[in-house]
């Protein structure tokens, strides 16, 4: 599989910077007549691990906005699993913009509030994903476990670091992934996944991805409400001998400890993870910042935040606008789809990890 399937055409991308063009035209772009605007507030909900990023971001946008514009723009972040977060705008917390770990949160904040239109995954390029990642392991330094596939996760012994699916998209990600490591060791071809004629072979695939996951999550210690709280117990706690990790968890990791404490494992099979955003446009359009919130998610196809998207270790919706010398430090890895595996989020959601599915007995009879 491609480095980075799925490429928008260009055309989808000028229509990303035409939005942020049209709304620069209605602000008075580049500082036109009249009085500076009032500095503008904008509530970005995300999930665990992106906070150095959108850090690094948000001075990137500040910094082009009040150049364009002449008006300050402040951004408040919260952070936090990807269900959770998604849960708390439903309750009631007034995002501006909503960065989740997968599509099923986003689309319960739009079901369930209408905040978000239903479509809002076409608003933007590439699915409105404007990076992908894939999971990793870490592991500590010597790798003293040997661990370098899915199937040495569940050998005697080890200790897997993984947080919690019902509260972590992160923990999401590491669940399906490895369930479809496993359909693919047994099948073979994942195109046989939602081929009726393999059906008699799926399910028995499916009752050995089942057993596997029993076995793994016996060798969890502990679940985490977040992929940074899984980070933390396994890099500050010392529990475990692997962390199922975002690729930019695990490059972060190696960047503040040194490679001398941890090394990146690439398994040679994972997943697709297309992280989305999207403006929660029932909030913004209240609070007079959805022009703003717009130009803000835009901003993120645009070159500089490509380089920068590059440069925290996700992988960019768009690599012709990052070195390939930094391009280079993404592993070749095959990386499968939820459509492919699984049909659809809501599929995967039903199937997996609704209440009493099978996420749930895995938990039961593994305990």
């Amino acid at each position: 599989m491609a480095l980075h399937p799925g490429l928008p055409g260009r055309g989808v991308l000028r229509r990303a910077f035409g939005v942020v063009l049209a709304l620069g035209l209605m602000s008075g772009w580049a500082g036109g007549a009249g009085a500076q605007a009032p500095p503008v507030t904008l509530l970005h909900v995300s999930y665990d691990p992106t906070r150095e990023f959108y850090q690094a971001y948000n001075e990137l946008f500040a910094q082009y906005w009040l150049a364009a514009h002449g008006q300050e723009v402040r951004v408040q972040m919260s952070h936090g699993g990807s269900g959770r977060q998604a849960r708390a705008v439903i309750d009631g917390l007034e995002a501006d913009v909503v960065t989740l770990a997968l599509a099923y949160d986003i689309d319960a904040i739009a079901s369930l509030t209408g905040l978000i239109s239903a479509d809002w995954q076409q608003a933007w390029p590439h699915n409105s994903a404007p990076y992908t990642s894939t999971i990793v392991f870490l592991v500590r330094r010597g790798n003293p476990k040997g661990i370098t596939d899915w199937d040495d996760l569940i050998q005697p012994g080890v200790q897997v670091i993984t947080p919690n699916p019902k509260t972590s998209g992160g923990a999401r990600w590491n669940y399906l992934a490895a369930w479809g490591a496993v359909l693919h060791r047994e099948l073979g071809d994942l195109s046989r996944v939602r081929d009726p004629q393999h059906a008699e072979a799926v399910r028995a695939a499916e009752e050995q991805a089942r057993a596997y996951l029993t076995q793994l999550y016996r060798n969890v210690p502990v679940l985490d409400s977040g992929a940074r709280g899984a980070t933390i117990t396994f890099v500050q706690r010392g529990l475990g001998d692997v962390l199922l990790a975002w690729e930019n968890e695990a490059y972060l990791a190696l960047e503040e400890l040194g490679p001398g404490a941890f090394e990146v494992v690439v398994p040679p099979i994972s997943i697709l993870a297309e992280p989305p955003v999207a403006v929660v446009e029932g909030v913004a359009r209240r609070r007079g910042t959805l022009e703003v919130a717009r130009a803000y998610l835009a901003y993120l196809y645009s070159p500089e935040a490509q380089r920068l998207i590059a440069r925290h270790h996700y992988r960019p919706a768009f690599p012709e606008y990052v070195a390939p010398e930094e391009l280079r430090a993404f592993p070749q890895v095959h990386r499968f789809t939820i459509e492919e595996v699984f049909g659809s989020w809501e599929e995967a959601h039903r199937i997996h990890f609704a209440d009493g599915a099978l996420f749930d007995q895995i938990l039961a009879q593994g305990r």
